[in-house]
């Protein structure tokens, strides 16, 4: 480390953000898609109709559904539908007298023939909707701190560690730079590494509280996994308890049914909800023990205006109507951990305040983007006095084309697969995920084989090339598209296609730029050049 407080925060920072910047990328890339996962999975299943009706006449249809569907499960769940998810998705689970045992080689799990089922069904017509199979937008949700391929536990502790290397970049970022807020309004264009600097300042300092707040609450929704010893300590024998008890949730329904009873007409039970919660809306319920004499349904509060990500539930008696018990109030504790994790998901924002969160989660991706960068610019002049590029920046250059201007290509090709991909290929899912890591590989392939600066060029427009003519495809492939989606009204299909020709045209323009970039003098060589000039003209 350096001598003086400022220089060892400026290694510290330097190499924080290095050592994890390709993947904190990935991270922030996928994280900030996950604000919009609803609407890209919306786009990705056009299957799927726009609902037009009210929230009980779905729920009605749910039941009515149900009934026919699963009429001696345990227990059926449903998610109405809303302004950002047109279907609704129910769930049911089978007593386990009528599970078939699996064959040899086959899954125990089944579609609606095993312990569990689910549909997804018109809340229109109330019939079932047969839509492609497709993670949609909660592969990113889930990728960005799953990892996907590596172990879910491993690949936490991963992030863990990543998220940790980000907030010290964070803190070591404003120690280092005294200056902060004039340099936020200095840039230097056509400077070399003092432009990457001016420009790593304007991304780090524009969206400093966001960018703060988003690593720490990340941590913070696996704490319980990073931190597990007070839990064990407390509640050594039964740590679902501890969970229970500190998330203010009811008892789990665990009584056989008990002879046959007509259950009240869902319409009302829903209005008595919205009544004790003062007119919220209802995200969906769960119905225990469905057409005994005992049944009891959980209705669930949707998100709605709520910063926090516990939302409160009510229990009622599902044939009298009787209120039974409420979900308990969280304590201080819980409640901030609940903010925490509210303020990471964003579930609260509107359509304004979710646009505003993804702006800064864009400029959180070229924070750590020119961070990287600018470490591989810096380094170069040491380089060239040695007359050759050493393996560490060969490496550097590698991993920042494959990630800043492949990592686009990947997101374009995963949305590419889910059209062009069979509907009807087995494990559909998983071939879409695969598309985008082979996208990606063969970007970091063709950058460790060529590492030069033409190489982010083609790349930029390979990415754009596949955004801009995403509309063209779905419009091939589908019914939804532009032309059609426009005349609807329907903003959420037409605003997905029209953000990726716009994301097109900007990764286009950053080709553009890169192919006729040229890296300014060093004061060295402009020494050299004037000296051979004057030379030039003394001979002359």
């Amino acid at each position: 480390m350096k001598n003086g407080f400022r220089q060892s925060m400026a290694w510290l920072h330097t190499w924080t953000g290095l050592l994890v910047g390709w993947l904190l990328l990935l991270i922030f890339m996928a994280g900030t898609a996950s604000y919009y996962r609803d609407e890209i999975s919306r786009w990705m299943r056009p299957e799927l109709p726009r609902s037009t009706v009210s929230a009980d006449d779905a729920a009605a249809r749910a039941i009515t559904f149900l009934q026919h569907k699963a009429p001696h499960a345990e227990s059926w769940s449903v998610t109405l539908p809303d302004v950002r998810n047109p279907a609704m998705r129910m769930f049911w689970r089978n007593p386990e007298s009528m599970v078939k045992p699996p064959a040899e080689g086959e899954k125990r799990r089944r579609r609606g023939g095993g312990r569990f089922g689910d549909a997804t069904v018109d809340p229109n017509t109330g019939q079932e909707v047969t839509a492609r199979e497709t993670r949609g937008g909660d592969f990113f949700y889930r990728l960005h701190f799953d990892l996907h391929y590596i172990p879910v536990v491993w690949a936490r502790y991963l992030v863990g560690f990543c998220a940790m290397f980000m907030l010290v970049a964070i803190i070591t970022g404003v120690i280092t730079h005294k200056k902060i807020f004039k340099d936020f309004f200095t840039f230097r264009p056509q400077k070399g590494l003092r432009s990457w600097l001016d420009f790593h300042n304007v991304s780090a300092v524009m969206a400093l509280p966001y960018h703060a707040m988003i690593t720490y609450t990340g941590i913070v929704t696996l704490m319980f996994m990073y931190l597990p010893w007070g839990v064990n300590a407390a509640y050594p024998k039964d740590g679902d308890a501890f969970f229970s008890e500190a998330f203010a949730r009811m008892a789990e329904v665990e009584s056989p049914a008990e002879g046959r009873a007509v259950a009240m007409p869902i319409q009302q039970l829903l209005d008595s909800a919205r009544a004790q919660w003062n007119g919220a809306e209802i995200s969906g319920f769960t119905l225990y023990r469905p057409g005994a004499a005992n049944a009891v349904i959980d209705i669930q509060q949707r998100d709605g205006k709520r910063l926090t990500v516990d939302t409160p539930s009510l229990r009622y008696d599902a044939v009298s109507g009787a209120l039974l018990e409420a979900s308990p109030t969280p304590g201080g504790a819980t409640s901030t951990r609940g903010v925490m994790y509210g303020l990471h998901l964003a579930r609260f924002a509107d359509w304004g305040l979710r646009g505003l969160f993804f702006i800064s989660g864009l400029i959180g991706c070229l924070m750590v983007a020119s961070g990287v960068v600018l470490w591989a610019v810096k380094e170069r002049p040491k380089h060239a006095k040695s007359g050759r590029i050493g393996f560490g920046l060969r490496l550097v250059d590698a991993l920042n084309i494959g990630a800043v201007a492949g990592l686009p290509i990947a997101f374009a090709a995963y949305f590419w697969g889910n059209r062009l991909l069979p509907t009807g290929l087995a494990e559909r899912s998983d071939a879409e995920a695969n598309v985008f890591f082979y996208a990606w590989a063969a970007a970091l392939l063709a950058a460790f084989i060529w590492p030069k600066r033409m190489m982010w060029a083609w790349q930029l427009y390979v990415a754009a090339a596949m955004f801009a003519l995403i509309p063209l495809l779905n419009a091939l492939t589908t019914h939804t598209h532009l032309g059609v989606t426009l005349l609807d009204g329907d903003w959420v299909l037409a605003g997905f296609d029209l953000f990726m020709v716009a994301f097109g045209i900007v990764l286009a323009y950053c080709g553009k730029r890169m192919q006729h970039w040229q890296p300014p003098l060093s004061a060295a060589e402009k020494k050299r050049r004037q000296q051979a000039s004057l030379a030039a003209e003394a001979s002359a």
